[in-house]
C-alpha cells in the first residue's frame, strides 16, 4: 500500500533584507527544509542564538562611507573593507553584532554581491569578522579600545552593595506577585479602549485614578476624587512637581522633619526651596513650632509647606500625635500653606490599629502622597498624589512638561490588580511576611545582643537599633559592618542638618522580646533623650533580603552588635 503523500503548507517568505535567509550570508549556507535535516535540533539552537544576538538588517544602518575612500583612489572592495574595519575599531559595530547578508548589503550599497562576499571573506580571515554555518556573519570578539576623551560614567544605582543588604526603604522583591500581575495585565490589555494607548491626561489613566480613589478611601480614609488624583513616576517625582508648584506660588522655604530621606531634601533644594528642619520626639515632628519658623516675611523666607511622614515617621518609626496633626493643619489654614503627607508604607501595621491618613482632616490643605514602591516594587515607578483643588492645574501642567504622562500599560495593570482584589490579597500576604521578619529580628537581638533597644517596629519595613552608652561611634560600627559584608545605615545619615536636634527618644519594644503580651504597645514613649552625645543608632531594613538570605544577614548583624 502506498504511503499517503503529505503536502507542506505555504512557507512565508522572508523580508528582502532579513539576515540568514537562504541567500544571506557569505558563502551562503543553504536553508534547511522543514523536517528534512537530521541536524534540526542543532539548527533550532542556532536560530535561538541568532534571535538573541544584536544584528543590523540594512546596509544603511552601518553608516559606511565609501564615497570618500573611492575619491581617494581606493578600489570598491578595499573601500568596503576599510569602512567595515573602521566601524569595528571605533566600537560602532560591537562584538557579536550580526551583519546584513551579502546580497542585502550589496543591494543597499549599490554594489555587486560578489564584492561584499569577498570583503566579508577577507575581514573574516583577518579576524575582524566571524562566520559559522547557520549563524551568518558577525563581528568577532576582540578587545575594543576605550574611546579617547570618553567622560566618566554615572552609576545607575547609587545603593552600596554587599553580601547582606539591610538598607531600609526597599521591600523583599521576591514577593512581587508575578502571576497576579501577568493575569491583570492580560485582562487590562484585553478590555482597554484603543485610545488608552494615545497621548492622554497628565493626571494619568482614568481607570487607575478611579481604582485608587475607591481603594484609598476604603483603606486609608483619603477623601478625594479621580479629577484630583495625579499618577507620577515615584514619590520623588511627585515631590519635585509639588515643590516647583509651591515655588511658583511664592514659597521660599519648606519645613521638613529633623530626620528623613536625604534624596527628598535634594529634590526640594533643586526646586529652589530652602529647608527648615523640625525637631522630633517620641510623638513625631514638633509641628507646634511651625509658627516660629516664619511664614509672613518676604518670598525668600516664606514657609509654604511642611513635609511629614505622620503614620510612620521615617526613620524613627514614631506616629504623629493627634494634637500635632491638628497643629499642622491649623498652621496650613492660617498661613495659606500646605501639608505634604508622605504615606510611604501605610499598608503595613502590626501591633496597633491602622492610623488613617492625615489628609482626611482637610483635603484642601493636605496633599496625600502614596506609592507602590513598598507594597509591590520600586521599579514599577508608580505613585500618586491626592491634590487640593488649587494645586491640580499647576502640578498637572508641570507633569505634562516633565514627561507628558506616565506609562499606560502599568497603570492599566495596576488598576485591574486593585479592582480584582488581587492587590488586597497580596498586601495581606506581605503584611504577615514582614511581621514574621520583624519578630525574627527582635528575637535574635534579644538572645544575642540584649543590650540593643529595638524601636519603631509597630509598623513599616525597618527598625532602629539603639546602642547603649559607651558603644563604638556610629562611623566605626558602619565600617565594621562593611567589612563583614553588611549594608546598612546609621541614624545620622538621615539628619536634616549637622546641628539638628537628635531624635533618640524613640520607643523600644517591651524588653526586646517578640513574645510580649498582645496589646502591649511597642510605641509607648520613653523619657526624652536629646543629649548631643547620645549613643549611636543603626537603621535596619529587615524586609529587604529574600527568605534564604535573611538568616545569614541576621547572623552578620548580631555579630557586629555583640562587638559594639
Amino acid at each position: 500500500m502506498s504511503r499517503p503523500r503529505t503536502t507542506p503548507g505555504p512557507v512565508p517568505s522572508a523580508p528582502r533584507n532579513a539576515p540568514d535567509t537562504p541567500r544571506s550570508a557569505p558563502r551562503d549556507t543553504p536553508a534547511a527544509s522543514p523536517g528534512a535535516s537530521p541536524d534540526a535540533p542543532r539548527e533550532a539552537r542556532g536560530a535561538r542564538a541568532r534571535d538573541n544576538a544584536p544584528w543590523t538588517a540594512f546596509g544603511g544602518d552601518l553608516h559606511l562611507d565609501l564615497t570618500e575612500r573611492r575619491a581617494a583612489g581606493a578600489g570598491l572592495r578595499a573601500a568596503l573593507e576599510d569602512a567595515l574595519r573602521e566601524a569595528v575599531q571605533d566600537g560602532r559595530l560591537a562584538p557579536g553584532t550580526r551583519l546584513p547578508s551579502s546580497r542585502a548589503l550589496g543591494e543597499d550599497l549599490g554594489i555587486a554581491r560578489n564584492t561584499v562576499v569577498e570583503a566579508y571573506g577577507q575581514l573574516t580571515a583577518e579576524g575582524w569578522l566571524g562566520s559559522r554555518p547557520g549563524s551568518g556573519t558577525t563581528v568577532a570578539e576582540r578587545a575594543a579600545p576605550r574611546p579617547a576623551g570618553r567622560p566618566a560614567t554615572v552609576r545607575a544605582d547609587r545603593r552600596p552593595t554587599g553580601r547582606h543588604d539591610l538598607l531600609a526603604g526597599r521591600p523583599d522583591l521576591s514577593l512581587f506577585p508575578r502571576s497576579a500581575w501577568l493575569a491583570s495585565a492580560r485582562r487590562a490589555l484585553a478590555v482597554a479602549p484603543h485610545d488608552a494607548f494615545d497621548y492622554g491626561s497628565p493626571l494619568g489613566r482614568i481607570e487607575l485614578r478611579q481604582a485608587l480613589t475607591d481603594y484609598l478611601a476604603r483603606v486609608r480614609g483619603v477623601r478625594t476624587d479621580p479629577d484630583r488624583l495625579l499618577v507620577c513616576a515615584g514619590f520623588g517625582q511627585g515631590l519635585g512637581l509639588l515643590a516647583a508648584a509651591l515655588r511658583g506660588r511664592g514659597a521660599g522655604r519648606i519645613a521638613v522633619e529633623g530626620y528623613g530621606l536625604p534624596p527628598q531634601r535634594e529634590v526640594l533644594r533643586a526646586a529652589g526651596l530652602g529647608l527648615a528642619p523640625l525637631p522630633l520626639d517620641c510623638n513625631g515632628a514638633r509641628t507646634d513650632l511651625l509658627d516660629d519658623l516664619g511664614g509672613a516675611g518676604g518670598t525668600a523666607e516664606r514657609l509654604g509647606a511642611v513635609l511629614l511622614t505622620p503614620a510612620h515617621q521615617f526613620p524613627s518609626g514614631a506616629a504623629l500625635a493627634a494634637d500635632r496633626r491638628a497643629a499642622a493643619v491649623r498652621w496650613a489654614r492660617e498661613r495659606d500653606g500646605y501639608v505634604i503627607e508622605d504615606d510611604y508604607d501605610g499598608e503595613f501595621r502590626y501591633d496597633r490599629q491602622p492610623l488613617g491618613a492625615m489628609q482626611a482632616l482637610d483635603p484642601d490643605r493636605v496633599v496625600y502622597g502614596g506609592t507602590a514602591a513598598k507594597s509591590l516594587a520600586p521599579g514599577l515607578r508608580l505613585a500618586w498624589l491626592a491634590l487640593p483643588d488649587e494645586l491640580v492645574e499647576p502640578v498637572a501642567r508641570l507633569k505634562a512638561l516633565a514627561d507628558t504622562m506616565s506609562p499606560v500599560t502599568d497603570q492599566l495593570t495596576f488598576a485591574e490588580l486593585i479592582t480584582s482584589g488581587r492587590y488586597d490579597r497580596h498586601v495581606r500576604r506581605c503584611r504577615l511576611h514582614y511581621r514574621r521578619r520583624r519578630d525574627l529580628l527582635v528575637a535574635a537581638l534579644a538572645e544575642r545582643a540584649p543590650q540593643v533597644r529595638v524601636t519603631g517596629i509597630a509598623a513599616g519595613l525597618h527598625a532602629v537599633l539603639q546602642l547603649p552608652p559607651g558603644s563604638r561611634p556610629e562611623a566605626e560600627l558602619l565600617e565594621r559592618a562593611r567589612a563583614a559584608g553588611l549594608v546598612l545605615t546609621g541614624l545620622d545619615w538621615y539628619r536634616a542638618r549637622p546641628d539638628a536636634e537628635r531624635a533618640l527618644d524613640l520607643p523600644a519594644a517591651p524588653d526586646a522580646r517578640p513574645d510580649a503580651a498582645p496589646g502591649t504597645s511597642p510605641d509607648e514613649p520613653d523619657e526624652p533623650n536629646d543629649a548631643p552625645d547620645a549613643p549611636p543608632a543603626l537603621v535596619v531594613g529587615y524586609a529587604t533580603p529574600s527568605d534564604h538570605a535573611f538568616p545569614a544577614a541576621l547572623d552578620a548583624l548580631c555579630g557586629i552588635l555583640r562587638e559594639s
